[in-house]
């Protein structure tokens, strides 16, 4: 029995291995407001922006959020993968797991699956 789940856990029949491929992220489309949520959860980490809070947020709500949204978006459109309509990082993320979950095969019980820290799919979503 694990001696982490409640004692009245059901005990699983089978036991699985997962392996998540993480990467840093990507936004979902290169228009204003997806680019918007993606810099917002990326530049308000506290481990990737370590300026106080008190001059950050500001900083972040007031200029960089209204200006640089466009601007990122229209880089990442330069280099957006037009054949499957998505980042190329989770193209290749994506490509990653799929290859790797085929080496190991599937009677192994493994499950391969990838996610981004930030953006989507997401690393809680995933796990």
């Amino acid at each position: 029995m694990n001696p982490a789940a409640p004692k009245d856990h059901p005990q699983p029949t089978v036991r699985k291995i997962g392996v998540l491929l993480l990467n840093l992220g990507t936004p979902d489309a290169t228009d204003y407001w997806s680019m918007r949520r993606y810099l917002k959860e990326f530049l308000s980490d506290r481990r990737v922006i370590e300026t106080p809070k008190l001059i950050w947020w500001p900083l972040l709500n007031g200029i960089i959020l209204t200006s640089r949204p466009k601007r990122s978006g229209a880089n990442y459109d330069k280099i957006w993968d037009r054949q499957a309509n998505d980042s190329p990082l989770r193209v290749m993320a994506k490509s990653q797991a799929l290859r790797l979950q085929a080496a190991l095969g599937t009677e192994t019980g493994i499950v391969v699956d990838f996610a981004m820290r930030y953006g989507n799919p997401s690393t809680g979503s995933r796990l």
